[in-house]
């Protein structure tokens, strides 16, 4: 038998290849968009997995330094070094700052770390030139991303720090390149005060005391205890919000990533949809375009099991090419997006069937004026 799809399709194969294009990129937008998701998810586990702390004891009634403000003194990780079932505790602060750059100044998250402690957060797999802080004062190790080099000079409030190492794929949660310094320099440019309000302040009698805080505690457990019950003694008896390793990554991925994710959803949807209309379209105007051939071709005794059979096939093949393209499409430029995407294999089979789906859906235009043609038509000219 004929394949009047695969006659048709080659008879009107520049439109045909045309509109798979078009619709092509439309799916590798979703495909990117999908893959925007999974990168988000990837980069807030980023560095909690570098920490990889059991738990995270934050200021009470917060949701750690990743959510919320939190303050707790430094020399709590000493009373929670000593608790049972306690391995190693270390102090760390997270803030928000600007390196200023000869461009424009780069927002990065700076982790402030004691050097000489047993919990380090920067993955040496991750350092891919010179080294790791070694200094109390006056380092910085920053991500490939913000542009500076080894050995480069960056004012930081009153003083200037020296590049001594650069990282790879070392982002915060929001994306934002992620820095290394000293707990000394964290806590200085963090909490110290500048020396007018320092006068300022002793004039009123008051005291700075925050230069010895830290936003939170992080802490390793024994083989053989149980996290749970290590973080519920730690509640009870030192009064702070204690949370677990997977607590934390469901504190990033449910609070501060739900909203983002329910948005990319929708877009994804809106342009599924998108989709599915196009092709409809694309095939009703194939449709009408033929419909005298058609009419001949019920003329002659053709069923119309076999030209919606026609119908069905290209509406098909028109998805499965605009899949095939969307997601060469997706490959090539995804690499090109400020934030990570991450392309699954999974991902491309479930828009595959989505597709699959919305096509023969889109079929249905065609299927209908097809059922309606008139055999008569053929004869009127």
């Amino acid at each position: 038998m004929i394949n009047l799809a695969a006659r048709d399709i080659e008879h009107s194969l520049g439109k045909f290849i045309v509109t798979t294009m078009g619709v092509g990129m439309l799916l590798g937008i979703v495909f990117i968009m999908i893959g925007v998701y999974r990168g988000m998810i990837v980069e807030a586990e980023i560095l909690l997995n570098d920490i990889s702390a059991d738990l995270w004891i934050v200021q009470e009634d917060t949701l750690g330094p990743f959510a919320e403000s939190s303050r707790v003194h430094e020399d709590l990780k000493n009373i929670i070094y000593v608790m049972k079932g306690i391995d190693k505790s270390e102090a760390m602060t997270f803030q928000n700052i600007q390196l200023p750059s000869k461009k424009k100044p780069v927002r990065v998250v700076a982790v402030g770390y004691d050097i000489y402690g047993t919990i380090n957060p920067i993955n040496p797999d991750r350092l891919i030139q010179g080294r790791e802080l070694k200094n109390d004062h006056y380092e910085i190790v920053v991500t490939d991303k913000t542009g500076f080099k080894l050995h480069d000079e960056i004012k930081l409030g009153r003083n200037f720090y020296k590049v001594v190492g650069i990282t790879t794929k070392t982002v915060s949660n929001n994306g934002d390149p992620l820095v290394y310094l000293s707990l000394k320099d964290a806590q200085e440019l963090q909490f110290l005060y500048s020396n007018k309000e320092i006068q300022n302040n002793v004039a009123r009698g008051v005291v700075n005391s925050e230069s010895l805080m830290v936003n939170t505690i992080v802490a390793r457990v024994k083989n053989g205890f149980s996290i749970d019950e290590v973080a519920e003694d730690i509640r009870k008896w030192q009064h702070k919000s204690v949370y677990t390793a997977q607590d934390q990554k469901d504190i990033l991925t449910k609070n501060l990533i739900e909203k983002s994710s329910k948005q990319i959803g929708l877009f994804t949807v809106i342009l599924i949809i998108v989709s599915t209309i196009i092709i409809a379209l694309i095939i009703y105007t194939m449709t009408l375009e033929k419909m005298k051939e058609i009419a001949i071709m019920k003329l002659m005794g053709l069923p119309n099991s076999l030209i919606i059979s026609m119908i069905v096939k290209e509406t098909l093949l028109l998805g499965i090419f605009a899949f095939v393209f969307g997601n060469i499409f997706s490959h090539i430029t995804y690499d090109k997006f400020p934030k990570l995407v991450v392309l699954q294999i999974p991902d491309a089979w479930a828009l595959f069937g989505i597709i699959l789906v919305a096509s023969v859906l889109a079929s249905f235009v065609g299927v209908k004026k097809v059922i309606s043609a008139d055999p008569a038509a053929a004869i009127g000219g």
